[in-house]
């Protein structure tokens, strides 16, 4: 913003002032010889110590560039920046009243320029004292010093004072203008008084004041910003059926609203327009439209937009850095980020905190927070303070990170500048003690922060209430709920569906209560609250309340979305419930949510347990693909692993060739799935053929194609062929996993081979790794078969050491063992009782975890039971411990 003031010789002249949007200018007609007198002063950098205007020597250090000089036929004027006019503000009134001619003084232009200054250096009051003596001494004030005070007002925020002074206009005889209008429009729509700036709209227009550019502009941005796109997009139509032509920022608000609302082809639809009407794209509207791209999903788009602009030899502002930045840095990409602000630096355009804080954000969400750290210093050392948000961010992320040490040294550092913890940073700590449970501590940070004056907000109180639920303190999130309720944060409908969410996992489910109670609230439910109670209805089984939700979804007018449709798809596929699947697929599809790899592999899946025919998977297949499933590599390989795994490698073997030749190449997973059909149809001379094919294709091996060859030759009972193998997986420098020695372990103890069992053993637990269930069974029961049973006791033990539950197989293996061990020839009877009495008390413990014996086991304790003189005995056993399965 430029000012202008011309000094005047003493002799008649005539003062003029112009008020334009970017510039104030004061204009005095002199002679001839005076205008040259004055250039030539200027033009040696206002060095005369002589000069006969003393305010002119404030500024004889500042250089020549300084200045715009504007000679013309008939005035000499001379702008310098408002900053320099704000500065030395005082000192020039002083010698303004004391040097120049009277007619200047007294000349209600001069006081206008001196009231613009005062307001634009803050000073208001002083600009008001130079109102009120005008009203008392003159000169009289015109429409432009109250629109120059009014203006003044509304930059600092104080729209109440420029409302009262707009009042004032008509008691002094004068009328507003459609500037003084425009202004105070633009000043309500800052603060969202959306409803007052239109109330001055109609009142313009009912004065017969018309519009301009800049009011409707003002207008837009107004109900943009408060989210009423649509009325702001009637205004835009409004300003072409009266004829006046938008310009560059009228088509960047609504393009900035319109990508941040997430409607990118309605943003693109209003740039196509700017093209046609051939409005030029300055730096606000490349910064909207690069800003939207990366909004809408389009970062390269974005970051070509920011090239045009270079190529239209356009200075990118701060602004339009922080927009990029910010976009690159939510994508993770923070070292280009730190590249733009080197760049920034050598085009000399200031970052600012925002610039530093994306690029920090960026760094944490990566975890990489020595490097963010790093880029908060760079801020320190630069003089750039950083802000809560900076602050918060990083001590979100070293929570989130386990270092909690340094959170709270981070904490501590911020209250120690003076910045008050916000409910950001707050969160950032409940959600820490909820991710541990500890909601307890949570409690006492909350209730802390609450006692030196901070209100918590609506995340807060959520996050709350929802730890205690996920802890089970139900009763503690109920309170929570009331006390949210209490304060101004009230419900939303997102605080709602965590309510409900955890009311439903409690198992209270009384729809009809939901629905009553968002009503009395004032909200209305959204798919997600549908998806919650559908959810929850799915997860018990109720899956005829779970459709019939669905139905009242379509009738509040919510669409289903990809989350309705993969909880009813999974739940329905668990179900076997295949037919009422696809007609729930087919609603989806009827408003244009078409099946995903995941559907595919969950209705292939459940359709391969029930019904176990090619012809009925593959027609399900042609169905998902008539819905719109993209027939890529990952759904063939679903369709390649159901068929194999059923062990109908023929039609796999169809389907793969079908494939290749669509020019979709095989990976890792389908030759997996190839091998894996042929070892469960027991054609381990083709899975090994596979085998070596995939490695002529360049597909390598990976440690699960060993594993499966493994288990083929476990169930062929040719685990003893497995040292070559192994060793061959070895040598690829394949580590075996725990999968590996599971398979190892339970092929060599389906053959007895005790001493293979006990090394392969050793190996897994010196490796860290912990058998499974099966794999402790398989030794059992190599144990068992040999005889030692006490080992087989002691590797029982050990799995109640490990934390890993026995099944029912466990206990069968070893009351079989025990009863086997009883019926030894020439064993003392004190022996045989001893052993007997182990698995009657193994018998009872199985029958306490309600696992139910196998027809071997409860033939080994009848015979034990049967024996002369024990029939009552044993009749007596069976009824008492197992006598809802035994009659």
């Amino acid at each position: 913003m430029y000012c202008g003031l011309n000094p005047t010789p003493k002799g008649p002249s005539k003062t003029k002032v112009q008020v334009e949007s970017n510039k104030l200018t004061v204009t005095t007609s002199v002679s001839g010889q005076f205008r040259s007198k004055m250039n030539s002063l200027f033009l040696r950098k206002i060095t005369p110590q002589s000069s006969p205007f003393p305010w002119v020597q404030l500024l004889r250090k500042l250089p020549l560039s300084t200045f715009r000089r504007f000679p013309t036929s008939q005035a000499t004027q001379f702008l310098f920046p408002a900053a320099i006019l704000q500065r030395f503000l005082p000192k020039m009134k002083r010698y303004l009243n004391t040097y120049l001619h009277t007619e200047i003084r007294d000349s209600v232009e001069h006081f206008n320029v001196l009231i613009d200054g005062y307001c634009r250096n803050g000073e208001t009051s002083r600009a008001m004292e130079l109102l009120e003596g005008m009203k008392t001494n003159g000169p009289s004030p015109d429409i432009v010093t109250y629109n120059t005070l009014i203006n003044g007002f509304c930059k600092f925020g104080d729209v109440f004072t420029a409302r009262k002074l707009t009042g004032e206009i008509f008691l002094v005889n004068l009328e507003p203008n459609a500037i003084t209008y425009t202004t105070l429009i633009d000043a309500c729509c800052k603060i969202q008084c959306v409803e007052d700036a239109l109330s001055m709209y109609d009142e313009m227009t009912v004065k017969g004041l018309v519009p301009d550019v800049v009011t409707y502009s003002c207008i837009m941005n107004g109900l943009c910003k408060s989210g009423k796109i649509e009325e702001a997009k009637s205004v835009f139509r409004e300003m072409g059926e009266v004829g006046v032509v938008p310009n560059h920022f009228s088509y960047a608000t609504l393009i900035d609203s319109l990508f941040k609302e997430g409607n990118a082809a309605e943003a693109f639809a209003f740039q196509g327009q700017m093209v046609v009407r051939g409005v030029v794209f300055d730096v606000v509207v490349y910064t909207a439209l690069m800003d939207g791209l990366f909004k809408a999903g389009m970062p390269n788009d974005a970051e070509n937009m920011f090239q045009l602009l270079l190529e239209e030899s356009l200075v990118p502002t701060c602004i339009t850095y922080s927009a990029l930045i910010g976009g690159l840095s939510k994508l993770g990409d923070a070292n280009k980020g730190e590249v733009l602000l080197q760049e920034m630096e050598e085009k000399c355009v200031s970052p600012n905190v925002v610039v530093y804080s994306s690029i920090v954000d960026g760094y944490t969400k990566k975890g990489l927070l020595n490097e963010a750290m790093n880029v908060m210093k760079k801020m320190v050392q630069r003089n750039i303070s950083p802000n809560v948000f900076v602050y918060g961010t990083l001590i979100d992320g070293y929570l989130k990170a386990g270092r909690q040490g340094i959170a709270l040294d981070l904490f501590q550092e911020m209250k120690s500048v003076g910045l008050e913890e916000n409910s950001f940073v707050i969160d950032s700590f409940v959600n820490n003690f909820k991710r541990s449970g500890r909601m307890e501590e949570a409690n006492e940070l909350l209730k802390a922060m609450m006692s030196r004056g901070l209100v918590p907000d609506r995340v807060n109180y959520t996050s709350m209430m929802d730890g205690f639920f996920k802890v089970g303190k139900e009763l503690d999130a109920f309170n929570m709920a009331q006390e949210m309720t209490e304060t101004s944060s009230g419900f939303d409908i997102v605080a709602y569906n965590v309510f409900i969410n955890g009311l439903f996992k409690h198992g209270k489910y009384e729809s009809e209560s939901f629905y009553t109670g968002m009503r009395e609230l004032g909200l209305a439910p959204d798919s997600a609250t549908f998806n919650t109670m559908i959810n929850a209805y799915c997860k018990e089984g109720n899956l005829g309340n779970a459709l019939k939700l669905l139905n009242e979804m379509k009738s509040y007018g919510l669409k289903p979305n990809s989350i309705t449709r993969n909880i009813l798809v999974q739940r329905l596929c668990a179900a076997g419930e295949i037919e009422k699947t696809m007609d729930v697929l087919n609603d989806m599809l009827v408003i244009g949510i078409h099946p995903t790899p995941t559907t595919h592999k969950a209705v292939l899946d459940a359709s391969s347990s029930k019904s176990r025919r090619a012809d009925v998977i593959l027609c399900i297949h042609n169905r998902l693909l008539g819905m719109g499933l993209e027939l890529n590599l990952s759904t063939y390989n679903t369709l390649i692993s159901t068929l194999c795994r059923l062990g109908m490698v023929r039609r796999a073997t169809l389907v793969f060739k079908d494939m290749m030749g669509k020019g979709i190449s095989p990976d890792i997973i389908t030759y997996n799935a190839l091998i894996h059909g042929y070892c469960v149809s027991s054609h381990l001379k083709n899975a090994f053929s596979v085998h070596s094919q995939m490695s002529t294709e360049g597909i390598f091996p990976n440690v699960e194609t060993y594993n499966i060859l493994l288990r083929g030759l476990s169930a062929a009972g040719l685990i003893k062929d497995a040292a070559g193998l192994v060793n061959q997986m070895k040598e690829r420098g394949l580590i075996p996993n725990a999968d590996t020695y599971n398979i190892l372990l339970s092929g060599h103890g389906k053959i007895g081979n005790m001493k293979e069992c006990i090394k392969f053993y050793c190996e897994m637990i010196t490796k860290g790794f912990v058998p499974k269930t099966s794999t402790y069974n398989a030794l059992i029961s190599c144990f068992s078969k040999g005889k030692k049973m006490s080992q087989a006791k002691e590797l029982m033990r050990e799995m109640q050491v490990r934390g890993i539950p026995p099944n029912s197989s466990t206990y069968d293996i070893l009351i079989c063992g025990w009863y086997r061990l009883s019926k030894q020839p020439g064993l003392s009877k004190s022996l045989k009782r001893s052993y007997q009495s182990e698995a009657k008390r193994l018998f009872e413990e199985m029958n306490e975890k309600g696992f139910i014996p196998c027809e071997n086991t409860l033939a080994y304790i009848s015979f034990a039971l049967a024996e002369p003189g024990k029939k009552v005995d044993a009749q007596r056993i069976l009824n008492k411990l197992y006598k809802k399965k035994v009659k």
